[in-house]
Protein backbone atom coordinates (compact mmCIF):
# COMPACT_ATOMS: atom_id res chain seq x y z
CA UNK A 1 0.00 0.00 0.00
CA UNK A 2 1.30 3.45 -1.00
CA UNK A 3 0.31 6.52 1.02
CA UNK A 4 1.61 10.04 0.32
CA UNK A 5 1.56 12.36 3.34
CA UNK A 6 1.66 16.14 2.89
CA UNK A 7 2.04 19.08 5.28
CA UNK A 8 2.21 22.76 4.32
CA UNK A 9 0.76 26.30 4.38
CA UNK A 10 2.15 27.42 7.73
CA UNK A 11 5.88 26.77 7.71
CA UNK A 12 8.30 23.94 6.83
CA UNK A 13 6.22 22.09 4.25
CA UNK A 14 7.08 18.42 3.81
CA UNK A 15 6.11 15.21 2.04
CA UNK A 16 6.62 11.55 2.81
CA UNK A 17 5.92 8.21 1.14
CA UNK A 18 4.69 5.35 3.30
CA UNK A 19 4.93 1.92 1.64
CA UNK A 20 3.25 -0.92 3.54
CA UNK A 21 3.70 1.01 6.76
CA UNK A 22 7.38 1.92 6.28
CA UNK A 23 8.56 5.48 5.66
CA UNK A 24 10.74 5.02 2.58
CA UNK A 25 11.20 8.68 1.59
CA UNK A 26 10.61 12.07 3.20
CA UNK A 27 11.87 15.60 2.58
CA UNK A 28 11.10 19.25 3.21
CA UNK A 29 10.12 21.48 0.31
CA UNK A 30 12.76 24.10 1.23
CA UNK A 31 15.57 21.75 0.21
CA UNK A 32 14.35 21.78 -3.40
CA UNK A 33 12.94 25.31 -3.70
CA UNK A 34 15.89 26.83 -1.78
CA UNK A 35 13.46 29.10 0.12
CA UNK A 36 14.10 28.65 3.82
CA UNK A 37 11.01 27.39 5.70
CA UNK A 38 9.09 27.19 2.41
CA UNK A 39 5.43 26.72 3.37
CA UNK A 40 3.97 26.18 -0.08
CA UNK A 41 2.37 22.97 -1.32
CA UNK A 42 5.37 20.58 -1.33
CA UNK A 43 5.15 19.31 -4.87
CA UNK A 44 8.91 19.09 -5.43
CA UNK A 45 9.27 17.05 -2.23
CA UNK A 46 6.30 14.90 -3.26
CA UNK A 47 7.77 14.33 -6.72
CA UNK A 48 11.04 13.21 -5.14
CA UNK A 49 9.18 10.75 -2.89
CA UNK A 50 7.34 9.22 -5.83
CA UNK A 51 10.38 9.11 -8.11
CA UNK A 52 12.52 7.48 -5.43
CA UNK A 53 10.08 4.53 -5.37
CA UNK A 54 9.43 4.48 -9.12
CA UNK A 55 5.78 5.47 -8.67
CA UNK A 56 3.35 7.63 -10.59
CA UNK A 57 0.56 9.55 -8.82
CA UNK A 58 -2.01 6.97 -9.94
CA UNK A 59 -0.02 4.29 -8.10
CA UNK A 60 -0.98 5.91 -4.79
CA UNK A 61 -3.75 4.39 -2.71
CA UNK A 62 -4.26 7.54 -0.64
CA UNK A 63 -3.01 11.08 -0.28
CA UNK A 64 -3.49 12.54 3.19
CA UNK A 65 -3.08 16.11 4.40
CA UNK A 66 -1.87 16.62 7.96
CA UNK A 67 -4.65 18.87 9.26
CA UNK A 68 -8.26 19.99 8.70
CA UNK A 69 -8.37 23.35 6.88
CA UNK A 70 -12.04 24.04 7.64
CA UNK A 71 -11.55 23.50 11.36
CA UNK A 72 -8.50 25.75 11.32
CA UNK A 73 -10.44 28.38 9.39
CA UNK A 74 -13.15 28.21 12.07
CA UNK A 75 -10.57 29.04 14.72
CA UNK A 76 -9.18 31.95 12.69
CA UNK A 77 -12.64 33.48 12.19
CA UNK A 78 -13.81 32.85 15.76
CA UNK A 79 -10.59 34.17 17.26
CA UNK A 80 -10.59 37.43 15.32
CA UNK A 81 -14.33 37.89 15.82
CA UNK A 82 -13.82 37.67 19.57
CA UNK A 83 -11.23 40.46 19.51
CA UNK A 84 -12.86 42.74 16.92
CA UNK A 85 -12.32 45.65 16.16
CA UNK A 86 -8.66 45.38 17.25
CA UNK A 87 -8.29 42.39 14.96
CA UNK A 88 -9.64 44.04 11.82
CA UNK A 89 -6.29 44.40 10.01
CA UNK A 90 -5.13 40.91 10.89
CA UNK A 91 -8.50 39.47 9.86
CA UNK A 92 -8.31 41.08 6.41
CA UNK A 93 -4.79 39.75 5.87
CA UNK A 94 -5.79 36.28 7.00
CA UNK A 95 -8.85 36.17 4.74
CA UNK A 96 -6.74 37.01 1.69
CA UNK A 97 -4.58 33.97 2.34
CA UNK A 98 -7.38 31.63 3.34
CA UNK A 99 -9.94 32.51 0.67
CA UNK A 100 -7.25 32.65 -1.99
CA UNK A 101 -5.45 29.39 -1.20
CA UNK A 102 -5.63 27.62 2.15
CA UNK A 103 -9.27 26.53 2.01
CA UNK A 104 -8.90 24.76 -1.34
CA UNK A 105 -6.32 22.15 -0.43
CA UNK A 106 -7.99 19.18 -2.12
CA UNK A 107 -8.26 20.93 -5.48
CA UNK A 108 -4.71 22.24 -5.30
CA UNK A 109 -3.34 18.77 -4.59
CA UNK A 110 -5.29 17.24 -7.47
CA UNK A 111 -4.15 19.88 -9.93
CA UNK A 112 -0.50 20.03 -8.85
CA UNK A 113 0.00 16.29 -8.43
CA UNK A 114 -2.19 15.10 -11.27
CA UNK A 115 -3.92 12.72 -8.88
CA UNK A 116 -7.52 11.56 -9.14
CA UNK A 117 -7.71 9.18 -6.16
CA UNK A 118 -8.86 9.67 -2.60
CA UNK A 119 -7.58 12.64 -0.57
CA UNK A 120 -8.06 12.53 3.19
CA UNK A 121 -7.44 14.98 6.02
CA UNK A 122 -5.97 14.34 9.46
CA UNK A 123 -5.88 16.63 12.48
CA UNK A 124 -2.82 18.73 13.19
CA UNK A 125 -1.92 17.52 16.69
CA UNK A 126 -3.08 13.98 16.02
CA UNK A 127 -0.65 13.99 13.09
CA UNK A 128 2.09 15.22 15.43
CA UNK A 129 1.21 12.53 17.95
CA UNK A 130 1.20 9.81 15.31
CA UNK A 131 4.53 11.02 13.93
CA UNK A 132 5.96 10.52 17.41
CA UNK A 133 4.39 7.18 18.34
CA UNK A 134 4.12 5.01 15.24
CA UNK A 135 7.72 5.51 14.02
CA UNK A 136 9.03 4.97 17.58
CA UNK A 137 10.51 1.66 18.81
CA UNK A 138 7.81 1.37 21.50
CA UNK A 139 4.75 -0.87 21.39
CA UNK A 140 3.15 1.30 24.07
CA UNK A 141 3.93 4.84 25.18
CA UNK A 142 2.63 8.14 26.48
CA UNK A 143 2.58 10.86 23.83
CA UNK A 144 3.18 14.60 24.29
CA UNK A 145 2.86 17.22 21.55
CA UNK A 146 3.38 20.98 21.84
CA UNK A 147 3.72 23.71 19.23
CA UNK A 148 2.28 27.09 18.28
CA UNK A 149 -1.21 26.05 17.24
CA UNK A 150 -2.92 23.53 14.99
CA UNK A 151 -6.64 23.81 14.34
CA UNK A 152 -7.55 24.65 17.94
CA UNK A 153 -5.12 22.58 20.02
CA UNK A 154 -1.68 23.86 20.99
CA UNK A 155 -0.68 21.04 23.35
CA UNK A 156 -1.90 17.46 23.71
CA UNK A 157 -1.36 14.39 25.83
CA UNK A 158 -2.24 10.92 24.64
CA UNK A 159 -1.40 7.24 24.72
CA UNK A 160 -0.47 4.70 22.09
CA UNK A 161 -0.84 0.93 22.17
CA UNK A 162 0.12 -1.15 19.14
CA UNK A 163 -1.84 0.26 16.21
CA UNK A 164 -4.11 2.42 18.37
CA UNK A 165 -3.45 6.03 19.30
CA UNK A 166 -5.72 8.30 21.31
CA UNK A 167 -5.32 11.95 22.26
CA UNK A 168 -6.89 12.25 25.70
CA UNK A 169 -6.14 15.81 26.84
CA UNK A 170 -5.52 19.09 25.06
CA UNK A 171 -4.87 22.77 25.70
CA UNK A 172 -6.46 25.14 23.21
CA UNK A 173 -5.55 28.39 21.50
CA UNK A 174 -4.70 31.10 22.47
CA UNK A 175 -2.87 29.38 25.35
CA UNK A 176 0.30 28.08 23.73
CA UNK A 177 3.86 27.32 24.81
CA UNK A 178 5.05 27.58 21.25
CA UNK A 179 3.51 31.01 20.75
CA UNK A 180 4.79 32.16 24.16
CA UNK A 181 8.34 31.19 23.20
CA UNK A 182 7.92 32.82 19.78
CA UNK A 183 6.84 36.10 21.40
CA UNK A 184 10.11 36.13 23.30
CA UNK A 185 11.94 35.18 20.11
CA UNK A 186 10.56 38.32 18.46
CA UNK A 187 11.25 40.44 21.55
CA UNK A 188 14.88 39.31 21.52
CA UNK A 189 15.33 40.42 17.90
CA UNK A 190 15.06 37.11 16.07
CA UNK A 191 12.69 35.90 13.40
CA UNK A 192 9.72 33.87 14.61
CA UNK A 193 9.74 30.22 13.45
CA UNK A 194 13.43 30.61 12.67
CA UNK A 195 15.19 32.10 15.68
CA UNK A 196 13.84 30.03 18.57
CA UNK A 197 17.01 27.94 18.70
CA UNK A 198 18.99 31.18 18.90
CA UNK A 199 17.09 32.03 22.07
CA UNK A 200 18.20 28.66 23.48
CA UNK A 201 21.80 29.45 22.60
CA UNK A 202 21.58 32.93 24.09
CA UNK A 203 20.02 31.59 27.29
CA UNK A 204 23.32 30.02 28.35
CA UNK A 205 24.88 33.49 28.58
CA UNK A 206 22.23 34.81 30.96
CA UNK A 207 20.83 34.26 34.43
CA UNK A 208 17.11 33.62 34.97
CA UNK A 209 16.61 36.89 36.83
CA UNK A 210 13.31 37.62 35.06
CA UNK A 211 11.53 34.38 35.93
CA UNK A 212 9.03 36.16 38.17
CA UNK A 213 8.13 38.46 35.30
CA UNK A 214 7.72 35.56 32.89
CA UNK A 215 5.46 33.85 35.42
CA UNK A 216 3.11 36.83 35.26
CA UNK A 217 2.50 35.78 31.66
CA UNK A 218 1.87 32.08 32.26
CA UNK A 219 0.28 30.16 35.12
CA UNK A 220 1.42 26.56 35.52
CA UNK A 221 -1.07 24.26 37.25
CA UNK A 222 -0.28 21.17 39.30
CA UNK A 223 -1.91 18.92 36.70
CA UNK A 224 0.56 20.08 34.04
CA UNK A 225 -1.83 22.43 32.28
CA UNK A 226 -1.06 26.12 31.79
CA UNK A 227 -2.81 29.36 30.95
CA UNK A 228 -1.49 32.60 29.48
CA UNK A 229 -2.47 36.09 30.61
CA UNK A 230 -3.52 37.43 27.20
CA UNK A 231 -3.19 41.07 28.29
CA UNK A 232 0.50 40.84 27.43
CA UNK A 233 0.13 39.44 23.91
CA UNK A 234 -1.02 40.67 20.54
CA UNK A 235 -0.96 37.58 18.32
CA UNK A 236 -4.62 36.73 18.99
CA UNK A 237 -5.94 40.04 17.74
CA UNK A 238 -3.32 41.80 15.63
CA UNK A 239 -0.26 41.63 13.44
CA UNK A 240 2.13 42.15 16.37
CA UNK A 241 2.96 39.24 18.67
CA UNK A 242 3.37 41.26 21.89
CA UNK A 243 1.32 44.03 23.43
CA UNK A 244 2.36 47.28 25.09
CA UNK A 245 2.00 45.66 28.50
CA UNK A 246 4.74 43.21 27.54
CA UNK A 247 7.16 46.02 26.72
CA UNK A 248 6.22 47.86 29.90
CA UNK A 249 7.15 44.72 31.84
CA UNK A 250 10.37 43.73 30.06
CA UNK A 251 11.56 47.00 28.53
CA UNK A 252 12.27 47.86 24.89
CA UNK A 253 12.74 44.96 22.49
CA UNK A 254 16.20 44.17 21.12
CA UNK A 255 16.70 45.34 17.55
CA UNK A 256 17.68 42.61 15.07
CA UNK A 257 21.44 42.41 14.70
CA UNK A 258 22.15 44.55 17.77
CA UNK A 259 24.72 43.53 20.36
CA UNK A 260 23.44 41.13 22.98
CA UNK A 261 23.16 43.12 26.19
CA UNK A 262 23.17 41.18 29.44
CA UNK A 263 19.54 41.97 30.16
CA UNK A 264 18.46 40.28 26.94
CA UNK A 265 20.50 37.19 27.76
CA UNK A 266 18.82 37.16 31.17
CA UNK A 267 15.38 37.33 29.54
CA UNK A 268 16.36 34.42 27.26
CA UNK A 269 17.49 32.38 30.27
CA UNK A 270 14.23 33.16 32.06
CA UNK A 271 11.83 32.13 29.28
CA UNK A 272 13.92 29.03 28.68
CA UNK A 273 13.67 28.01 32.34
CA UNK A 274 9.90 28.54 32.47
CA UNK A 275 9.46 26.60 29.21
CA UNK A 276 11.42 23.70 30.69
CA UNK A 277 9.23 23.78 33.81
CA UNK A 278 6.07 23.76 31.69
CA UNK A 279 7.23 20.87 29.50
CA UNK A 280 8.39 18.94 32.55
CA UNK A 281 4.97 19.41 34.15
CA UNK A 282 3.26 18.13 31.03
CA UNK A 283 5.57 15.12 30.83
CA UNK A 284 4.97 14.22 34.48
CA UNK A 285 1.22 14.43 33.89
CA UNK A 286 1.58 12.18 30.85
CA UNK A 287 3.50 9.68 32.98
CA UNK A 288 0.80 9.78 35.65
CA UNK A 289 -2.03 9.32 33.17
CA UNK A 290 -0.43 6.53 31.13
CA UNK A 291 1.63 4.63 33.66
CA UNK A 292 4.10 4.01 30.85
CA UNK A 293 7.90 4.08 31.06
CA UNK A 294 8.05 5.34 27.46
CA UNK A 295 7.40 8.84 26.14
CA UNK A 296 7.09 9.97 22.52
CA UNK A 297 7.21 13.66 21.59
CA UNK A 298 6.61 15.88 18.56
CA UNK A 299 5.59 19.43 17.70
CA UNK A 300 7.90 22.40 17.38
CA UNK A 301 8.48 22.72 21.13
CA UNK A 302 9.90 19.17 21.07
CA UNK A 303 12.91 20.69 19.27
CA UNK A 304 13.81 22.47 22.52
CA UNK A 305 16.73 20.23 23.41
CA UNK A 306 17.21 21.71 26.88
CA UNK A 307 13.63 20.92 27.86
CA UNK A 308 13.98 17.45 26.34
CA UNK A 309 17.03 16.73 28.49
CA UNK A 310 15.20 17.74 31.66
CA UNK A 311 12.26 15.53 30.71
CA UNK A 312 14.64 12.60 30.26
CA UNK A 313 16.26 13.25 33.64
CA UNK A 314 13.34 14.33 35.79
CA UNK A 315 9.95 13.21 34.43
CA UNK A 316 10.07 9.57 35.51
CA UNK A 317 10.16 8.12 32.00
CA UNK A 318 12.93 5.63 31.33
CA UNK A 319 12.95 6.11 27.56
CA UNK A 320 12.11 9.10 25.37
CA UNK A 321 11.79 9.09 21.57
CA UNK A 322 11.41 12.36 19.66
CA UNK A 323 10.41 12.60 16.00
CA UNK A 324 13.50 13.95 14.15
CA UNK A 325 11.25 16.20 12.04
CA UNK A 326 9.28 17.28 15.10
CA UNK A 327 7.97 20.50 13.53
CA UNK A 328 5.26 20.85 10.92
CA UNK A 329 7.27 19.04 8.24
CA UNK A 330 6.97 15.82 10.23
CA UNK A 331 3.19 16.09 10.29
CA UNK A 332 3.12 14.37 6.89
CA UNK A 333 4.62 11.25 8.51
CA UNK A 334 2.05 11.29 11.29
CA UNK A 335 -0.91 11.72 8.95
CA UNK A 336 0.23 8.81 6.78
CA UNK A 337 1.06 6.46 9.66
CA UNK A 338 -2.18 7.19 11.53
CA UNK A 339 -4.17 6.38 8.40
CA UNK A 340 -2.25 3.17 7.78
CA UNK A 341 -2.32 1.83 11.33
CA UNK A 342 -5.23 3.23 13.33
CA UNK A 343 -7.72 3.78 10.51
CA UNK A 344 -6.89 0.95 8.10
CA UNK A 345 -5.76 -1.40 10.91
CA UNK A 346 -2.46 -2.53 9.40
CA UNK A 347 0.15 -3.81 11.83
CA UNK A 348 3.37 -1.90 12.50
CA UNK A 349 6.44 -3.33 10.78
CA UNK A 350 9.60 -1.44 11.66
CA UNK A 351 10.48 1.76 13.55
CA UNK A 352 11.80 4.88 11.88
CA UNK A 353 15.37 4.37 13.08
CA UNK A 354 16.88 6.73 10.53
CA UNK A 355 16.38 10.29 9.31
CA UNK A 356 18.30 9.58 6.09
CA UNK A 357 15.20 9.65 3.90
CA UNK A 358 16.05 12.31 1.31
CA UNK A 359 17.74 12.23 -2.10
CA UNK A 360 21.10 10.56 -2.71
CA UNK A 361 23.45 11.10 -5.65
CA UNK A 362 25.69 8.44 -7.16
CA UNK A 363 29.40 8.93 -7.67
CA UNK A 364 28.77 8.89 -11.43
CA UNK A 365 26.25 11.73 -11.12
CA UNK A 366 28.66 13.72 -8.97
CA UNK A 367 31.60 13.17 -11.33
CA UNK A 368 29.45 14.22 -14.30
CA UNK A 369 28.54 17.47 -12.54
CA UNK A 370 32.16 18.23 -11.60
CA UNK A 371 33.42 17.41 -15.08
CA UNK A 372 30.77 19.61 -16.73
CA UNK A 373 31.83 22.49 -14.50
CA UNK A 374 35.55 21.88 -14.95
CA UNK A 375 36.15 21.36 -11.23
CA UNK A 376 39.37 19.55 -10.31
CA UNK A 377 38.93 16.72 -7.81
CA UNK A 378 40.51 13.52 -6.55
CA UNK A 379 38.44 10.32 -6.70
CA UNK A 380 39.00 8.32 -3.52
CA UNK A 381 38.57 4.60 -3.11
CA UNK A 382 35.74 3.86 -0.73
CA UNK A 383 38.10 2.48 1.91
CA UNK A 384 40.26 5.63 1.70
CA UNK A 385 37.49 8.17 2.38
CA UNK A 386 37.43 7.95 6.18
CA UNK A 387 41.21 7.96 6.82
CA UNK A 388 41.83 10.71 4.24
CA UNK A 389 39.16 13.08 5.58
CA UNK A 390 40.07 12.24 9.19
CA UNK A 391 43.65 13.39 8.55
CA UNK A 392 42.40 16.67 7.12
CA UNK A 393 40.16 17.25 10.15
CA UNK A 394 42.98 16.38 12.55
CA UNK A 395 45.03 19.07 10.81
CA UNK A 396 42.26 21.61 11.60
CA UNK A 397 40.92 21.74 8.05
CA UNK A 398 37.17 22.38 7.75
CA UNK A 399 35.44 19.89 5.46
CA UNK A 400 32.05 19.95 3.77
CA UNK A 401 30.73 16.38 3.93
CA UNK A 402 28.12 15.35 1.35
CA UNK A 403 27.51 11.62 1.44
CA UNK A 404 24.47 9.35 1.09
CA UNK A 405 20.81 10.28 1.54
CA UNK A 406 19.88 13.72 2.82
CA UNK A 407 18.45 14.03 6.33
CA UNK A 408 14.75 14.65 7.02
CA UNK A 409 14.28 17.31 9.68
CA UNK A 410 16.17 20.43 10.74
CA UNK A 411 19.39 18.71 11.90
CA UNK A 412 22.40 17.74 9.79
CA UNK A 413 23.33 14.25 10.92
CA UNK A 414 26.36 13.36 8.84
CA UNK A 415 24.91 13.37 5.33
CA UNK A 416 24.85 17.14 4.59
CA UNK A 417 27.27 18.39 7.25
CA UNK A 418 30.18 20.75 7.76
CA UNK A 419 32.75 18.97 9.92
CA UNK A 420 35.65 20.23 12.01
CA UNK A 421 38.08 19.40 14.81
CA UNK A 422 36.43 19.82 18.25
CA UNK A 423 39.80 19.98 20.03
CA UNK A 424 40.81 23.28 18.40
CA UNK A 425 39.95 26.19 20.78
CA UNK A 426 39.62 28.64 17.88
CA UNK A 427 37.34 26.46 15.76
CA UNK A 428 34.02 27.76 17.13
CA UNK A 429 34.86 31.36 16.27
CA UNK A 430 36.24 30.34 12.88
CA UNK A 431 33.11 28.45 11.93
CA UNK A 432 30.72 31.17 13.09
CA UNK A 433 32.59 34.05 11.48
CA UNK A 434 34.08 32.66 8.27
CA UNK A 435 31.84 29.79 7.27
CA UNK A 436 28.39 29.94 8.85
CA UNK A 437 28.30 33.78 8.94
CA UNK A 438 26.17 33.83 12.08
CA UNK A 439 26.05 35.21 15.63
CA UNK A 440 29.20 34.53 17.70
CA UNK A 441 27.22 33.17 20.69
CA UNK A 442 25.84 30.25 18.68
CA UNK A 443 27.14 26.82 19.81
CA UNK A 444 28.14 23.82 17.70
CA UNK A 445 27.09 20.23 18.20
CA UNK A 446 29.29 17.15 18.64
CA UNK A 447 28.86 13.87 16.77
CA UNK A 448 30.28 11.02 18.88
CA UNK A 449 30.55 7.27 18.50
CA UNK A 450 27.61 5.83 20.42
CA UNK A 451 29.76 3.57 22.58
CA UNK A 452 32.09 6.47 23.50
CA UNK A 453 29.29 8.89 24.46
CA UNK A 454 29.27 8.01 28.20
CA UNK A 455 33.00 8.75 28.39
CA UNK A 456 32.59 12.34 27.23
CA UNK A 457 28.99 13.30 28.04
CA UNK A 458 26.78 13.06 31.12
CA UNK A 459 23.07 12.86 30.34
CA UNK A 460 22.18 12.66 34.02
CA UNK A 461 20.31 9.36 33.76
CA UNK A 462 21.14 6.12 35.60
CA UNK A 463 21.51 4.06 32.42
CA UNK A 464 24.42 6.20 31.21
CA UNK A 465 24.22 7.82 27.78
CA UNK A 466 20.96 7.19 25.90
CA UNK A 467 20.97 6.83 22.15
CA UNK A 468 20.61 10.31 20.63
CA UNK A 469 20.87 9.76 16.86
CA UNK A 470 18.79 12.81 15.92
CA UNK A 471 20.65 15.45 17.98
CA UNK A 472 17.61 16.26 20.12
CA UNK A 473 19.12 16.01 23.62
CA UNK A 474 21.67 18.06 25.50
CA UNK A 475 24.17 16.65 27.96
CA UNK A 476 26.87 17.96 30.25
CA UNK A 477 30.34 17.68 28.81
CA UNK A 478 32.16 15.84 31.57
CA UNK A 479 34.40 18.27 33.47
CA UNK A 480 37.53 16.22 32.85
CA UNK A 481 36.81 16.23 29.10
CA UNK A 482 35.89 19.87 28.52
CA UNK A 483 39.50 20.87 27.87
CA UNK A 484 39.59 18.26 25.10
CA UNK A 485 36.42 19.56 23.42
CA UNK A 486 36.49 23.39 23.50
CA UNK A 487 34.80 23.82 20.12
CA UNK A 488 31.61 22.02 21.12
CA UNK A 489 31.40 22.85 24.84
CA UNK A 490 28.87 25.66 25.28
CA UNK A 491 29.47 28.41 27.82
CA UNK A 492 27.26 26.55 30.33
CA UNK A 493 29.23 23.32 29.93
CA UNK A 494 26.60 21.55 27.80
CA UNK A 495 26.45 20.22 24.26
CA UNK A 496 23.68 19.07 21.92
CA UNK A 497 24.83 15.53 21.25
CA UNK A 498 24.45 13.26 18.24
CA UNK A 499 25.36 9.64 18.86
CA UNK A 500 26.49 7.76 15.75
CA UNK A 501 26.24 3.99 15.35
CA UNK A 502 27.86 1.79 12.74
CA UNK A 503 24.44 0.41 11.78
CA UNK A 504 22.80 3.79 11.25
CA UNK A 505 25.53 5.52 9.23
CA UNK A 506 28.59 3.32 8.56
CA UNK A 507 30.52 5.94 6.56
CA UNK A 508 30.10 8.68 9.15
CA UNK A 509 30.89 6.22 11.92
CA UNK A 510 34.09 5.16 10.15
CA UNK A 511 35.15 8.79 9.77
CA UNK A 512 34.68 9.57 13.48
CA UNK A 513 36.44 6.32 14.37
CA UNK A 514 39.46 7.23 12.22
CA UNK A 515 39.55 10.74 13.65
CA UNK A 516 39.53 9.21 17.12
CA UNK A 517 42.56 7.12 16.27
CA UNK A 518 44.46 10.23 15.19
CA UNK A 519 43.32 12.64 17.91
CA UNK A 520 42.42 10.34 20.78
CA UNK A 521 38.91 11.85 20.77
CA UNK A 522 36.16 10.04 18.77
CA UNK A 523 34.13 13.23 18.44
CA UNK A 524 33.63 15.71 15.59
CA UNK A 525 32.08 19.14 15.28
CA UNK A 526 28.99 18.58 13.14
CA UNK A 527 27.04 21.57 11.84
CA UNK A 528 24.57 21.85 9.00
CA UNK A 529 25.87 22.30 5.46
CA UNK A 530 24.49 25.76 4.75
CA UNK A 531 25.21 29.38 5.44
CA UNK A 532 22.99 31.79 7.34
CA UNK A 533 19.66 32.35 5.62
CA UNK A 534 19.97 29.30 3.38
CA UNK A 535 18.39 25.84 3.68
CA UNK A 536 20.66 22.84 4.13
CA UNK A 537 22.08 21.82 0.76
CA UNK A 538 20.39 19.02 -1.14
CA UNK A 539 22.26 18.52 -4.44
CA UNK A 540 25.96 18.44 -5.40
CA UNK A 541 25.55 21.76 -7.19
CA UNK A 542 24.22 23.47 -4.08
CA UNK A 543 26.93 21.90 -1.94
CA UNK A 544 29.68 23.12 -4.25
CA UNK A 545 28.18 26.59 -4.48
CA UNK A 546 28.05 26.88 -0.70
CA UNK A 547 31.62 25.57 -0.47
CA UNK A 548 32.79 28.09 -3.09
CA UNK A 549 31.43 31.06 -1.15
CA UNK A 550 32.77 30.17 2.29
CA UNK A 551 36.19 29.54 3.83
CA UNK A 552 35.81 25.76 3.96
CA UNK A 553 39.09 24.03 3.14
CA UNK A 554 37.83 20.86 1.46
CA UNK A 555 34.60 19.40 0.12
CA UNK A 556 33.82 15.71 -0.09
CA UNK A 557 31.08 14.99 -2.65
CA UNK A 558 30.45 11.26 -2.62
CA UNK A 559 33.95 9.93 -3.21
CA UNK A 560 35.22 13.14 -4.86
CA UNK A 561 37.57 15.22 -2.70
CA UNK A 562 37.76 18.87 -3.77
CA UNK A 563 40.34 21.32 -2.35
CA UNK A 564 39.69 25.02 -1.82
CA UNK A 565 41.94 25.75 -4.81
CA UNK A 566 39.17 24.33 -7.02
CA UNK A 567 36.59 26.87 -5.88
CA UNK A 568 34.97 28.73 -8.76
CA UNK A 569 31.69 30.26 -9.86
CA UNK A 570 29.26 27.77 -11.35
CA UNK A 571 27.67 28.26 -14.75
CA UNK A 572 24.19 28.30 -13.20
CA UNK A 573 25.24 30.36 -10.18
CA UNK A 574 26.57 33.65 -11.55
CA UNK A 575 27.38 34.90 -8.06
CA UNK A 576 24.73 37.55 -7.69
CA UNK A 577 23.25 38.04 -4.26
CA UNK A 578 19.65 38.00 -3.14
CA UNK A 579 18.13 38.90 0.19
CA UNK A 580 16.26 36.16 2.04
CA UNK A 581 14.68 37.05 5.40
CA UNK A 582 16.87 40.12 5.67
CA UNK A 583 20.12 38.23 5.09
CA UNK A 584 22.17 38.71 1.95
CA UNK A 585 23.23 35.33 0.52
CA UNK A 586 24.70 34.00 -2.69
CA UNK A 587 22.33 32.22 -5.06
Amino acid sequence: MNILGLSCFYHDAGACLLQDGVVVAAAEEERFSRLKHDARLPMQAASYCLESAGLEPDDLDYVIFYEKPLLKFERIVAGYAATYPRSRGAFVNAMEAWLGQKLWVRGQIRQALGYSGEILFGEHHLSHAASAFFPSPFDEAAVLTADGVGEWATTTLGVGHGIDLEVTHEIRYPHSLGLLYSVFTAFLGFEVNEGEYKVMGMAAYGRPTCVDKVRRLITLAEDGSFRLDMRYFGYHHGLRSLDRAFVDLFGPARQPGADVEQRYADVAASIQLVTEEAMLGLARRARQLSGSDNLCMAGGVALNVLANARILRESGFRRVWIQPAAGDAGGCVGAATYLHHTVLRHQRRSPMDTAYLGPAYSNDEIRAFLSDEGVAFTALDECAIAPTVARLLANNEVVGWFHGRMEFGPRALGARSILANPTDPSMKDTLNAKIKHREPFRPFAPAVLVEAAPTYFDFGVPDGAPDSPFMLLTARVRPDKQHLLPAITHVDGTARVQTVSRENNPFFYALIEEFGKLSGVPVLVNTSFNVRGEPIVCSPREAFNSFAHTDMDYLLLGNALIPSSSKRKLSRYPGQREVHQGVEVFV
